[in-house]
């Protein structure tokens, strides 16, 4: 069984990296360059661990274990790679690099000292096999410990805490899942170390349990395939036509609650009507979803003269005191100009000092960005707790006297 989900794994390893390594050469950066790093060491540790092939290299080499000391040292470089990726996207690029640089150490002395103890144990008259089976040779049980404690509770722990807690706050739709697998790729890991300590624990106590290598390949099998998928998902998610159309009728749905108060108080800047139905809009939804952003835009421009400057203090303190994000608080504020305004629109007071229009917040990512953001302003704009406070806050302003 395990000769079988090892050649799955190695199969889909391979054609990962020769999807990444080919994007790399197109869009290079450092975090991808990491990923292409990783997934060859993983694709090439986890072939050298497919018996047949692990017996040859054994044999051709003349040295017991040498496939398993390969694959060993794989799976610490791919876990020292998975955790160099994500510290480039959570990190400032300077202090990424410096972190990143402690663990290439961390894990190039680890391994130096797993092969100072493989060399030490080809002395042995008896050989032994760097297995939990032998264990209870204390170079045997040094060398293991170091492989799971190192390659993965530590590594695997830091990506799965990473992972999770960045895809919290992130805003594109197909890395956002990408961590969340890799995390829940990561936790499987965890369990293979954790199942190869217990049975490391049980020889030593003088049990003979069996099944760990079969449970050992089922573990490893998920892990990994989990982990490939999820390094590799924000590169080919958004070219799949079908999900990529869901994604924007998601998205077309989530800009309805601002875009519909827009329009009910401009209503001359709806220029489809017929994009209200939900069957005409999912027919040709990048139209849709093109002209729902552009109209919320020109809401946002045609609102200028009633955003006042003044409620950007009032709702930047109300964010703070929310304990929002950086782009969470950027977006209320936005929703709350746009609130504001409205509000104001309705009564017909302009603002005493309207909110300057390079102020206006411009994402990143072009079009894709542009829409990631509006839908950030909407839900802020639908749920926020610092627009009604906001709001609250500024009744005065619609109520008492304004500038015509």
């Amino acid at each position: 069984m395990d000769t079988a989900l090892y050649t799955v794994c190695a199969v889909a390893g391979w054609i990962a990296v020769g999807y990444m390594v080919r994007l790399q050469r197109r869009h290079p950066s450092r975090a991808r360059r990491a990923i292409c790093v990783g997934l060859g060491a993983f694709a090439a540790g986890i072939t050298a661990a497919i018996p047949p092939i692990a017996t040859a290299i054994d044999q051709a080499s003349g040295l017991p274990n040498l496939a398993k000391v390969i694959s060993h040292g794989c799976a610490l470089t791919i876990s020292a790679n998975a955790e160099i990726m994500l510290l480039h996207l959570a990190l400032p690029p300077t202090k990424a690099a410096a972190r990143a640089r402690v663990w290439v150490w961390v894990t190039g002395l680890a391994f130096l000292v797993m092969a100072g103890l493989f060399a030490y144990t080809l002395g042995y008259d008896d050989p032994v096999l760097l297995t939990v089976e032998y264990a209870t040779d204390p170079v045997v049980t040094a060398y293991l410990l170091i492989f799971l404690m190192l390659g993965f509770f530590a590594y695997c722990y830091d990506i799965t805490r990473l992972c999770w807690g960045f895809a919290k706050i992130c805003g594109r739709p197909w890395l956002r899942r990408g961590l969340r697998i890799t995390a829940v790729g990561a936790a499987f890991a965890l369990l293979y170390s954790t199942n190869k300590i217990v049975y490391l624990i049980a020889y030593w106590a003088g049990y003979q349990p069996t099944g760990e290598r079969q449970i050992a390949a089922v573990l490893v099998t998920i892990g990994a395939l989990l982990i490939t998928i999820g390094l590799t998902m924000p590169a080919w998610g958004p070219t799949l036509r079908i999900t990529r159309r869901w994604e924007d009728f998601r998205s077309y749905r989530r800009l309805e609650p601002l875009w519909r108060d827009l329009i009910a108080a401009l209503p001359e800047l709806e220029l489809d009507s017929a994009l209200r139905r939900p069957l005409t809009a999912v027919r040709d939804i990048d139209y849709a979803l093109t002209r729902r952003v552009a109209e919320i835009r020109d809401g946002r421009l045609a609102l200028r003269p009633y955003s006042d400057v003044g409620v950007t203090a009032l709702a930047e303190q109300f964010a703070e005191q929310a304990g929002l994000t950086t782009r969470e608080r950027q977006a209320a504020v936005e929703a709350t100009h746009l609130a504001c305004a409205l509000r104001r629109h309705g009564s017909g007071l302009v603002a005493a000092t309207p909110h300057p229009a390079d102020e206006l917040h411009r994402p990143d990512d072009g079009y894709a960005g542009e829409v990631a953001w509006l839908t950030l302003v909407t839900d802020a704009y639908a749920h926020s707790p610092v627009v009604a406070q906001t709001l609250a806050a500024t009744d005065k302003l619609t109520t008492g006297d304004a500038h015509r």
